[in-house]
């Protein structure tokens, strides 16, 4: 599977939200390959974005999202569920990608509807906060298939406190695609 370089992390975020859809998640856990197709995704875009963990500005918890391109952000939700993320833009920008569904495609045998969810069948957690997304066990790698879909553009989830970010349509996924989360 071919890595998608570090390169196409540094663009504008919702390009780089869009692009992402169709393409795999893969997590080399120990010796089991896990591998989930994008299907749905959201992006928060900086300290403007009163849905982005950014707009708090510089924390210990945020401080990968003020970093380079290309590395995975991880947080906690919930106290039980990790969030998988991917820093997007240049240093200093704090914007990012969450991935919220997967399409299981190998070694996933439970449910990704959900961040939370999809992070815990991947075996994604916090010690892979900060982990540059070019190593050999945790990638978005390029689907070599040709990709035909729409994107479905919606208000992201669960950001109701964030004022007029709320409704912004900054969720993104594969219309018709059975593994998203919510419709």
């Amino acid at each position: 599977m071919q890595k998608i370089p570090t390169s196409f992390y540094e663009r504008d975020t919702i390009t780089v939200a869009k692009d992402l859809l169709g393409n795999f998640l893969v997590h080399y856990d120990g010796e089991v390959e896990r591998i989930g197709k994008i299907v749905e995704v959201e992006a928060y875009l900086g300290r403007q974005d009163l849905a982005s963990h950014s707009s708090k500005g510089l924390t210990k918890r945020t401080e990968v999202m003020f970093g380079p391109a290309g590395f995975a952000y991880i947080y906690l939700i919930y106290g039980m569920y990790y969030c998988t993320n991917i820093v997007t833009e240049s240093e200093g920008i704090c914007s990012a990608v969450l991935i919220r569904a997967l399409e299981p495609i190998k070694n996933i045998n439970q449910k990704t509807q959900g961040p939370g969810l999809l992070s815990k069948a991947m075996g994604i957690n916090k010690h892979h906060n900060r982990h540059l997304l070019q190593s050999d066990n945790l990638f978005v790698a390029q689907n070599p298939e040709p990709q035909n879909f729409v994107i479905i553009e919606r208000p992201r989830i669960g950001v109701h406190y964030a004022k007029e970010w709320a409704d912004k349509p900054l969720r993104f996924y594969i219309e018709g695609n059975s593994f998203i989360s919510k419709k």
